[in-house]
């Protein structure tokens, strides 16, 4: 099994982070380590891969929070494993507790507040992205739980990159021309770059981002639904403070 790691989360013994890829050298397994139950998988094998992910992370299943994520700005505060219903960020002060983003190209966000021991999760594709669910879930860090921008540290995970990522017009207008590159009647998006301007805009620090560049369309381990469409799986991202 390939998990992915944060460098930025190394530092702090009391974090526990993993993305996972479509590494397991299973040759039955269609969706390559899925963690959806939203595609045409088996239940039963979706529930497998889930159980082995978690617990080469040391948490349980039970002990997960995952979000019915509709590209929206909604956000939810839990305290408990087990879904949120429809949401596409997730926040939580307790121990013991991991948060689970599901991606195939999207952009997944995770942030620490070392000071107040506070975790989020975020998922954000450009519809996510043109609603600031990322600053949203900052705003409600700061409001919430008084975190300062200056003491979270954050990850964003391997999404689908600006060359691989075409829109049509209609998307491409509702961005700054900044984050758009023309390519015939197609526009190139960075959706990533949106946010990691977003996170330094509300002024966290540019050293506590990391920002990853590997893009999920390129590398042939990591799920993408542009590139491999009603065969696509999922990834989970999951961010946890350690209950010890």
């Amino acid at each position: 099994m390939k998990i992915i790691k944060s460098k930025i989360f190394e530092q702090f013994p009391e974090i526990t982070f993993g993305m996972s890829t479509k590494f397991r050298m299973d040759a039955n397994d269609k969706f390559n380590f899925n963690m959806s139950f939203a595609i045409n998988d088996e239940i039963e094998r979706v529930e497998s891969n889930r159980h082995l992910f978690f617990e080469s992370l040391g948490l349980k299943k039970e002990d997960v929070t995952y979000q019915n994520q509709i590209h929206s700005d909604i956000i939810k505060t839990t305290g408990y494993g087990g879904s949120v219903g429809d949401s596409d960020a997730i926040i939580t002060p307790r121990k013991g507790i991991g948060l689970a983003v599901s991606m195939a190209d999207c952009v997944g966000i995770f942030i620490y507040d070392k000071v107040e021991k506070v975790i989020a999760g975020v998922h954000s594709g450009w519809r996510g992205t043109k609603q600031l669910i990322l600053k949203k879930t900052l705003l409600l860090l700061k409001e919430d739980f008084d975190s300062s921008p200056e003491n979270l540290f954050v990850y964003i995970a391997p999404s689908i990159s600006q060359n691989n990522y075409e829109v049509g017009k209609e998307v491409a207008e509702q961005f700054h021309e900044k984050y758009i590159i023309p390519k015939g009647e197609k526009y190139l998006l960075n959706v990533s770059l949106i946010n990691y301007d977003m996170l330094v805009n509300f002024g966290v620090p540019k050293s506590q981002i990391e920002y990853s560049k590997l893009c999920s369309f390129d590398e042939s381990y990591i799920h993408s639904f542009r590139r491999d469409k009603s065969e696509s799986g999922r990834a989970f991202g999951v961010i946890a403070l350690k209950d010890n």
